[in-house]
């Protein structure tokens, strides 16, 4: 069962996301839109060289974050716009708008952005080296919605985001504990900064996955009245860059691509290795943090893995669509599809050119 729910009393992002939001949601699972062609790229050549002249539209702030920490961003061979935006919601907006080249996303809006109709390619991908240890969220759990397990989510209202990773997360967590969206409440809330820990703290919702520094802030604000988390057991690690297939097939873009692809695989393995750095220039200075809410992140996060070759990742992503398409009333799709192998191998030898391991 699902309901839709407008969630009072809680902070909002700027106007226009508010009222973006829903309507981006509500396209990601419109049944009656057209899938995307998804355009065969895989023939066309990649020149060995980018002109300098060349601009990419970026949305990966952290990325611009880790470039500048780095010392690398003066390095990039072309020019770059950076755009202040990154997920799926977002991108899927700017995409459209012919507005962004590419972005940083979870596996899901790519998926989303096929079924309504827009052709995007996954061009990098990153996870990490022990996920099930390190998940990038935890179900949270309501003040005496006595949910101790995921088997006791029977009955219980959840907050569900069928447009993003979170939405995908709780049908995954839902197959895993044996139970159909027949016998929970799927509340249709979109998950947007605090919204889901105060869903959670005001008892509107029983169980929401909440990520990173929410997961420290909700169990310190709303502990003491019996708050928990609840570790779900599943890989929720993807990350990726997401292309507009127009830019990988423009030959000077696709090779701008590639070389912003190198840069982003070596800015991972330098934010890994230089966790103090990262916590003050990032967390702290750029996103308003606290140095503890920094260093938490950090210990979560673990160490990522980029992978040279995509063949699991393909597989895990196939999994996820073909469930999906199940439970939305969707048509399955090859998730080949969504991968650009063109750069498969890319990140992964620039690390390893580096004299790192990934």
């Amino acid at each position: 069962m699902t309901i839709r729910m407008r969630m009072p009393g809680f902070r909002r992002p700027t106007v226009a996301t508010a009222l973006l939001l829903p309507l981006l949601l509500t396209s990601c699972v419109d049944g009656a839109q057209t899938a995307a062609s998804s355009k065969d790229v895989s023939a066309e050549r990649i020149p060995a060289k980018v002109s300098p002249d060349t601009t990419l539209t970026v949305g990966a702030p952290d990325l611009k974050v880790a470039l500048e920490l780095s010392g690398q961003i003066d390095k990039l061979p072309f020019k770059v716009t950076w755009a202040n935006i990154s997920g799926g919601p977002q991108c899927s907006e700017a995409f459209r708008a012919d507005a962004l080249d590419i972005c940083s996303a979870a596996e899901i809006p790519s998926i989303n952005a096929h079924w309504t109709g827009l052709d995007t390619k996954l061009v990098a991908a990153k996870f990490r080296k022990d996920p099930v240890k390190n998940p990038i969220y935890e179900l949270g759990i309501a003040p005496g919605a006595e949910v101790d397990t995921i088997a006791d989510l029977r009955g219980k209202k959840i907050a569900y985001s069928p447009g993003q990773a979170q939405g995908a997360l709780v049908l995954r967590i839902l197959e895993k504990a044996g139970l159909t969206q027949k016998d929970v409440q799927l509340v249709e809330i979109a998950s947007t900064g605090d919204v889901y820990p105060t869903a959670l703290g005001n008892r509107q919702v029983d169980a929401a996955p909440i990520a990173d520094v929410n997961i420290k802030r909700y169990l310190t604000k709303y502990g003491k009245d019996g708050a928990t988390t609840i570790k779900h057991g599943l890989r929720d690690d993807p990350a990726h860059l997401w292309a507009l297939t127009e830019s990988v097939s423009d030959a000077q873009k696709s090779a701008a691509i590639r070389e912003l692809i190198k840069f982003w695989a070596r800015a991972q393995i330098w934010v890994d290795r230089h966790p103090d750095e990262w916590v003050e220039g990032y967390y702290v200075e750029d996103q308003g943090l606290s140095r503890e809410d920094g260093e938490y992140l950090v210990t979560r996060v673990g160490h990522p893995d980029i992978p040279a070759d995509w063949t699991a990742a393909i597989r895990r992503q196939q999994q996820t669509i073909d469930l999906l398409a199940e439970e939305q009333s969707r048509e399955a799709f090859e998730a080949d599809l969504l991968f650009d192998r063109r750069y498969e191998s890319v990140a992964a030898e620039a690390v390893a050119a580096e004299g790192t391991s990934s």
